[in-house]
């Protein structure tokens, strides 16, 4: 008699085993599959909500994405916004004599960013690596502020380091939440 309580109890706790994650599973999905909420519910996220929704909605892979391709394409919209900034830097540089030591120094920061640091993002993002992806994007941003300090006040880059900065400062907390969903999708398969 004892064993077989002992069997049942086994028995039944076990059968929730199966259904807890299916549960789980199901919920991990529910995060990542893309529907109309998902932008809003990414761009929440963010520090420019409105930015983030715009530029997200501009794309029309973003309707089908989950979060890591919306990470994608906002990796892809930094890497936009600094490939015009430079070939602006490039013009300036050859227009504006007085500007050459500052336009310099952003042309190499710009370079830092499309060399370097959206590569690195992307490299990231397709491996599976949040961590770096987010670091490449960060440092898109601090590149960005530091062009345009190096103007102290007088920028003509003033609006072009904003757009990398504020798309950049996007991208990261989308980038943090494909982070936040991979351990709760490893969390459900270890509970299996």
């Amino acid at each position: 008699m004892k064993t077989s309580r002992a069997l049942t109890a086994v028995f039944l706790s076990l059968s929730h085993v199966p259904l807890l994650s299916i549960f789980l599973l199901l919920t991990r999905f529910s995060f990542v599959q893309s529907d109309a909420n998902m932008i809003a519910q990414t761009c929440k996220q963010t520090p420019f909500y409105n930015l983030c929704v715009s530029s997200l909605n501009s794309d029309p892979s973003s309707s089908k994405a989950d979060v890591r391709g919306l990470a994608l394409i906002m990796v892809n919209k930094v890497k936009a916004k600094a490939t015009i900034s430079l070939h602006l830097i490039n013009q300036l540089s050859q227009k504006s004599l007085g500007l050459k030591n500052p336009l310099s120094y952003c042309a190499d920061n710009y370079d830092a960013i499309l060399s370097a640091d959206i590569p690195e993002a992307l490299e990231a993002l397709q491996k599976g690596d949040p961590k770096f992806a987010q670091d490449g994007v960060k440092d898109a941003a601090n590149e960005a502020n530091l062009c345009e300090a190096k103007f102290h006040g007088k920028s003509p880059l003033t609006k072009f380091n904003k757009v990398v900065h504020d798309t950049s400062a996007i991208a990261a907390p989308a980038i943090a939440l494909i982070y936040i969903y991979t351990i709760i999708f490893f969390s459900s398969i270890m509970l299996v």
